[in-house]
């Protein structure tokens, strides 16, 4: 198993940090990493997520939602094919650390049989994970 874990300190509160990172609608205007999200923000219902790390082409995927604690977290689950040969497990966490200012943590947890074979992609991924949490922090603190 591989775990990629990043964070940033966004001085903006939770709540207006929560909005953003919903409003899937609004995604191709900041996000530069994960740049199309639909589907309904309810656990055990199925998204449609396009992804563009940097120099790659885009790829699409359809994980099952599995956790929404509104203004806490967010997590899906994911697999390429079938379960056991690529699969992911994708969070957003949002810590208070006061009321104007919001931890992001964002990472994922990889497993199965190619993960190995897969090392130049999740750095890639990691970068991207970074990426995207900057376009965050700038739109949240406007």
């Amino acid at each position: 198993m591989v775990h990629i874990e990043t964070m940033i300190r966004i001085y903006a509160p939770y709540e207006k940090v929560w909005h953003v990172l919903t409003d899937f609608e609004s995604y191709p205007s900041w996000n530069p990493f994960i740049r199309f999200i639909s589907g309904e923000l309810r656990e055990g219902q199925k998204l449609l997520v396009k992804i563009c790390p940097s120099n790659e082409k885009e790829m699409s995927f359809s994980p099952m939602l599995i956790r929404t604690l509104p203004g806490r977290e967010l997590r899906w689950s994911g697999k390429f094919l079938f379960k056991g040969l690529f699969d992911g497990e994708h969070y957003f966490g949002l810590e208070e650390i006061d009321e104007n200012t919001t931890l992001f943590v964002h990472g994922e947890y990889f497993s199965g049989l190619l993960v190995g074979l897969m090392s130049s992609m999740l750095e890639q991924t990691k970068s991207g994970f970074d990426q995207m949490n900057q376009a965050l922090k700038k739109t949240c603190e406007c």
